[in-house]
């Protein structure tokens, strides 16, 4: 099954599973949402041309044997005025905005939400963002809200506490960093593989390549908290 993620256009937006197109709670306000009422989706579309138009990069999508099978938005907070509907908002002000993140419920359970995340993360770095924040929540009250949980599993952590809508944040940097970081310090543990000995027994050079493969494992998977 081969699997990739690539940079969200206007032409991806009709594919987004889940009835995303049609979520505009973190792009309008209120009074918007409402006069938007049976054309969310040229809302939406109006909304990502101007984020690409004048910030630039804001969404990538996961293809699955090259159907999108998940998506993520971003933006800076000036561009999502759905935040202010949070007991937590605001989003600090070297935050960027995740709205969005979200995979068909066929395709769960094989780290595609993960990779979105690290997606995202290799993108907002380029853009020298130093972080990234959302809101946790159920989904269920129409936020459009991936839950607590899963941002806790991929890496986030809580910066501001709510029953419902905590806000949750990842510093892009010292993550990133600190990934490579362990991986120079595993190079220096365990050494190349190519570099045993010529007497060396294969099952040895096996055994290094296993330990490397297990760490780097656990390096690629952000902790639970």
């Amino acid at each position: 099954m081969g699997r990739k993620t690539e940079r969200l256009t206007l032409d991806h937006l009709p594919l987004l599973p889940g009835g995303s197109v049609e979520c505009v709670f973190w792009e309008l306000d209120p009074v918007r949402r409402r006069a938007v009422h049976g054309h969310e989706a040229q809302a939406k579309a109006a909304w990502v041309s101007e984020v690409l138009r004048e910030w630039g990069a804001c969404g990538r999508v996961v293809l699955v044997d090259g159907e999108v099978a998940g998506h993520a938005l971003w933006a800076p907070p000036a561009y999502v005025p759905g935040t202010a509907g949070f007991a937590t908002a605001p989003v600090s002000g070297d935050a960027v905005v995740l709205t969005e993140l979200h995979v068909a419920p066929e395709h769960r359970g094989g780290g595609l939400g993960r990779l979105l995340v690290q997606g995202v993360a290799k993108d907002l770095v380029k853009r020298r963002v130093r972080a990234v924040e959302t809101f946790g929540g159920t989904g269920g009250d129409g936020s459009c809200t991936a839950p607590t949980d899963f941002w806790l599993a991929v890496g986030f952590s809580t910066q501001r506490t709510h029953p419902l809508h905590p806000r949750m944040r990842m510093d892009l940097r010292t993550t990133l960093t600190l990934r490579a970081e362990l991986e120079k310090g595993l190079e220096r543990l365990l050494g190349p593989v190519g570099s045993q000995p010529q007497t060396a027994s294969r099952t040895t050079g096996s055994s290094h390549a296993r330990a490397k493969a297990a760490i780097r494992a656990r390096i690629s998977r952000p902790r639970s908290h």
